[in-house]
Parts: structure tokens; sequence; C-alpha cells
């Protein structure tokens, strides 16, 4: 089940590259278009790293290792908060180019 969802989120990342490029197309829109597509990717990325840390930490438990699910689980949301980071940056960047 995780291979399909994230499947799902390469399907929605697929689409919003495709309509941000769409987008680029008016050249008024441009940078704000880039910049909406980069906060876009940060947070999908950000989810996908979320629910790593949450599949790995559910396997953790299922073993009955409730510390290490634990790491797992702070793991993913310090991914998480990394890819947003970096998503806000190319976002930022993308407003000002």
């Amino acid at each position: 089940s995780q291979g399909g969802l994230s499947m799902n989120r390469m399907s929605i990342s697929a689409a919003t590259i495709a309509l941000a490029l769409f987008g680029l197309m008016s050249t008024g829109w441009a940078g704000e278009m880039k910049a909406k597509m980069e906060e876009m990717k940060g947070d999908t990325k950000a989810k996908v790293e979320e629910m790593k840390g949450e599949a790995k930490a559910a396997v953790e438990e299922a073993k009955g290792n409730k510390v290490q699910a634990e790491v797992e689980r702070a793991k993913g949301k310090g991914n998480a908060a990394m890819e947003k980071a970096k998503g806000k940056v190319k976002e930022l960047k993308a407003k000002t180019e």
C-alpha cells in the first residue's frame, strides 16, 4: 500500500508541474507560478517524508520497539521540516527571479 501511496504523490507532483508549466506561458505570472510550484513541491515532499517516518515507526511498534518507533517518527518529522524549509527557500528564490 505504501508503493501505491507514493505513486499517488508522484502523480500529484506531475500534475502540479504540468499546471505550473502551463502557467509559465503567461510571462506576467511566471515568477509567481514558479514560486507556487516550489511551495507545493516542498509541501508534497514534506508529507512523503513524514509518511515514511510513520511507516517505519509502525514497523518498529509491531516488533515491540517503542523507543525505536519514536526515533523513526522523530526522524520523519525532522526530514519533513527540512523538505518544507528547502521548498520555502526555492519559493522565495523564484519570487525574486
